[in-house]
């Protein structure tokens, strides 16, 4: 198991690992039967990808709202006086043209090698207001030892983006400081591989998925074929991977 250390100044943005709000920004507790609208944890690859590393939650009890007026950023919030620990204050502040930035006042360190990778929550892409803050992905380097600064995409027009005490803002992930891939061509034997791989999951749906078929409230056909092969690579075949989660 790899290490990730960190160093907090502001001791409420302790990081977690990411945890599917259920009732919340991953949907409600609808069952996976007849009838239930498809939600947002009922999709395995994009539960996978949502529980992906840790979160960073909001850390002051004052919500703030930001807001583009006329081409002008507004910031609405009260931070009361600035803490008496030197850091710029309010935390907030417009950084060029389009973007916000937020002084995080965290610093993370993983192993040599890896880097910190930073992306929009995946709440970001479940929420139907258009409310949640947009962080700009980035990739900090292990070597770099200074407290962080995270930046914003600002609203559009109109808009407004909301930051509510303990809701999650950012997701950090550690990831190999360079590609070291390259991409090529699959050779015929491996792509005929593939391709009965890919066959042979065809042709097992009805009897992977056949206990477990539903039809949504749009009538989308949905069953627990990837479910099911996720949770036996996995070693679990019995078991559903979502099941057991904060949900």
């Amino acid at each position: 198991m790899r290490r990730v250390k960190f160093r907090l100044i502001e001791p409420r943005l302790d990081p977690r690992p990411i945890r599917l709000a259920v009732p919340g920004w991953a949907g409600e507790p609808h069952p996976r039967a007849d009838g239930s609208h498809e939600q947002p944890w009922h999709c395995t690859p994009f539960s996978e990808m949502a529980k992906y590393g840790v979160e960073i939650l909001y850390p002051y009890e004052s919500e703030l709202r930001v807001s583009t007026r006329d081409g002008r950023y507004v910031f609405m919030g009260d931070f009361g006086p600035p803490p008496d620990d030197g850091r710029s204050w309010p935390p907030f502040r417009p950084f060029g043209e389009g973007f916000y930035t937020f002084q995080l006042m965290l610093d993370l360190k993983p192993e040599q090698g890896f880097a910190t990778r930073i992306d929009p929550h995946p709440r970001f892409f479940t929420d139907p207001t258009d409310t949640t803050p947009l962080a700009v992905p980035a990739l900090i380097r292990n070597w770099w030892p200074m407290i962080y600064f995270m930046v914003f995409k600002a609203p559009p027009e109109g808009g407004t983006h909301v930051f509510r005490p303990g809701e999650p803002m950012a997701q950090f992930s550690f990831v190999p400081e360079e590609p070291d891939f390259v991409l090529e061509p699959m050779t015929e034997d491996e792509a005929a591989e593939r391709e009965l791989h890919s066959r042979r999951i065809y042709e097992s749906r009805s009897t992977l998925g056949a206990d477990s078929q539903w039809l949504s409230t749009t009538n989308t056909v949905f069953d627990a074929t990837y479910r099911r092969l996720h949770g036996a690579l996995r070693g679990g075949a019995a078991k559903d991977p979502d099941e057991g989660k904060e949900d």
